[in-house]
């Protein structure tokens, strides 16, 4: 497909952009409903922003684009941070950063795997070295409505763009702009440039799916002309549910069905709203062969829902990091041997 560029094709080339050819392009089948993936994460890394390209943060490669391809992963969520592809509030998207991620996202395509677009900040961004909450004097509903309006006019002639992840984990917004009232504002302004690509609608409270229905189940009252909406909630295993994982398994007080009863709620909310569900964060640690049964009790139950997720997380700036799944030394992580039983949703689920 023509896919519409804002930036010049010289540009384009000095980046090392290599523009796909029509016969190097994989053929995407129809998009899957319940896919499952990997959060490739580096590029929402640092708190310094925008941050220093190579240093602080970095955007996932080649190389880790053709590992998940060997895995049979066809689903990405792609973390990245406004400040980065945004440099100024409503202003012109960054030629850099969008060229960045316009060279990923045709370098999945060509693999044949799917894209998550997800703005990866909070509910907030930096302004002049300070983090604001949208709603405040400094940062309006207006101006993330404005760079999704922008993003979804990039990126709408791109066929293996899954969804638009509106915000990942927004929490503790101000009781006079709740995140409902955020999330409905870009659902418009994408809604006026790209009528048919899905918008996944992360929760409130950390889009956490043991609280969606008390703290997010207003957002089946949102409203999309397009009726393609997506509702993202996150899950990790521990006892606070923050993915931190300080304590053994045992300390940590988990179960082989942790997960299952963390995200019930979550699913049962989907279910009786009659909604599509995704769960876009996931993880466990690689020290203890309990958490992957944790882990692979919570995947069979949520792929048998008709639900499908990405995990968290994979990428080359990882390190020792013991959810990371990107392999070492050549050698998988442990957490991949049950990962590489979900590609799909349950064939019912079609």
């Amino acid at each position: 497909m023509k896919q519409y560029f804002s930036v010049s094709l010289l540009f384009l080339v000095s980046l090392g952009i290599n523009l796909p050819r029509e016969q190097d392009m994989s053929t995407l089948t129809k998009r899957p409903p319940a896919a499952f993936g990997l959060n490739l994460a580096g590029a929402e890394f640092g708190s310094e922003m925008p941050g220093r390209y190579e240093k602080t943060y970095s955007y996932p490669g080649i190389a880790d684009l053709d590992y998940c391809k060997a895995k049979g992963m066809t689903l990405i969520r792609l973390p990245f941070r406004w400040e980065r592809i945004q440099s100024e509030k409503n202003g012109d998207l960054d030629a850099m950063g969008l060229a960045r991620v316009k060279k990923f996202v045709e370098g999945a395509k060509q693999r044949g795997i799917w894209v998550i677009l997800d703005l990866h900040n909070y509910g907030r961004r930096f302004i002049d070295g300070t983090e604001q909450r949208i709603g405040s004097p400094q940062l309006s509903v207006a101006d993330v409505g404005d760079v999704w309006r922008k993003l979804a006019g990039e990126f709408k002639e791109y066929d293996n763009i899954w969804g638009y992840g509106l915000m990942n984990e927004p929490h503790d917004m101000l009781t006079t702009t709740p995140w409902f009232t955020i999330a409905q504002s870009s659902i418009r302004q994408i809604r006026n440039v790209d009528t048919k690509t899905a918008i996944l609608v992360g929760g409130d409270s950390w889009s956490s799916a043991e609280r969606w229905p008390r703290v997010s189940d207003n957002l089946k009252n949102l409203v999309d002309p397009a009726n393609n909406l997506l509702f993202e909630a996150h899950i990790y295993f521990d006892n606070d549910a923050s993915g931190a994982y300080k304590h053994s398994y045992d300390d940590e007080k988990a179960s082989p069905t942790t997960g299952i009863e963390r995200v019930k709620p979550f699913v049962n909310w989907l279910q009786t709203n009659q909604l599509k569900g995704f769960i876009g964060e996931y993880g466990v640690p690689d020290n203890d062969p309990r958490w992957l049964v944790t882990l692979d009790n919570f995947l069979q139950y949520i792929q048998t829902n008709c639900l499908g997720g990405t995990y968290w997380a994979a990428g080359s700036r990882w390190g020792d990091y013991f959810l990371a799944v990107t392999p070492r030394k050549g050698v998988d992580r442990p957490q991949m041997q049950v990962l590489e039983k979900y590609k799909q949703a349950n064939r019912t689920c079609q």
